[in-house]
Order: structure tokens, then sequence, then C-alpha cells
């Protein structure tokens, strides 16, 4: 059976979109998922459904906590070999970088190069983005809240249309760890 991490985007932020880890795990196996646990605050679940597949196992999701919590909230679905495809796929040296200086962003679909190609990455190094498999790496040295990179990436006029959530560097290793 095929282990899951759903990725919530943007709760527990700020006080905002409160969703208590508790209460996910016991929407989720109100589903009928087994195996669910939450990994901190922010929004990570790794799961195995009894079916579904990434994009159904997503929709259902995000159908059930906006039920149960009252608000959206997007969420990502991938399985343990894609998590482990973008960790080791990572064109960045992660191993000899602190985990706050590295950070993956994952997509809800592909992105391509031209979606980005208003972005004068020059005016922004030594930061550094790269893409992969519907997912960003994000090298940013002074941390993911200084980086004026980031804040551009994040721009809605280069996401739109895709659910984006970023995690550092170990977070993206932690949920491979419990998903494998």
């Amino acid at each position: 059976m095929t282990t899951y991490a759903a990725l919530l985007r943007g709760i527990n932020v700020g006080g905002n979109k409160k969703v208590p880890m508790a209460e996910l795990r016991v929407l989720m196996e109100g589903l009928g998922y087994a195996g669910v646990r939450t990994h901190l605050q922010s929004g990570q679940a790794v799961f195995t459904p009894g079916d579904g597949d990434e994009t159904s196992l997503a929709a259902e999701l995000t159908q059930a906590i906006e039920k149960r919590f009252g608000f959206p909230v997007d969420v990502i679905v991938r399985d343990h070999a894609y998590l482990r495809a973008v960790a080791d796929a990572c064109p960045f040296p992660a191993a000899e970088l602190e985990p706050k200086q590295l950070h993956v962003t994952y997509f809800s679909a592909p992105a391509d190069e031209e979606r980005f190609a208003a972005v004068d990455r020059a005016a922004h190094l030594p930061e550094e983005f790269r893409l992969g498999d519907r997912a960003l790496y994000l090298y940013a040295p002074d941390g993911l809240g200084r980086s004026k990179l980031a804040e551009q990436l994040a721009r809605p006029r280069i996401t739109k249309g895709l659910i984006a959530t970023t995690r550092n560097w170990n977070t993206v290793l932690k949920l491979i760890e419990l998903t494998g």
C-alpha cells in the first residue's frame, strides 16, 4: 500500500486558518485513511488511503477540511516515491547547507521556465532557484523570512493557476521518512 503526504497550504500561520492537528487526524481517519500521522503544526499529514490517486485524494481532503473547519485550504498530495525523487534531484548541495537555507516549493502541476522569465535572477544573488518536477528549489542563505527572491516567486502572477506550498529541507526529509 502506498503512503502519501498531504501538504496543507497556509494553515496555523499568524492565528489564521486554525486547523488543530488532532482534529485533522480524526477527520482523515473518518475518511477511511489508515496510519494517519501529522508532523508539526504547519500542515503536514501522512496516511494510507483505501484507494485514490494524488489528485482525487487532494480534492477529497480539500472538500472535507472546508466542510469541517468552514474555510478553504489548498492541499497537495504526494507519494513517497515522488518526495524521494524530488530530494534526490536537488540541484543544490543540500548536505552542505543549513536546512533553513534550502526550501522546496511543491506545485499542484508542472511549472515551466516561461512562468519565471520576468524574475531577475541576477538581482537576487546569492539567492537562487531551480525548477524540478512539479517543484521549485530555493536557496536562501539568510532564510526564507528574509528572502526577497521568495517574495518575488510567490507573487500571484507567477503562481496563477497553481497551488504552491513551501517546506524547509528538514521537513522535506522528514516527509520522506514518514512516508517510507
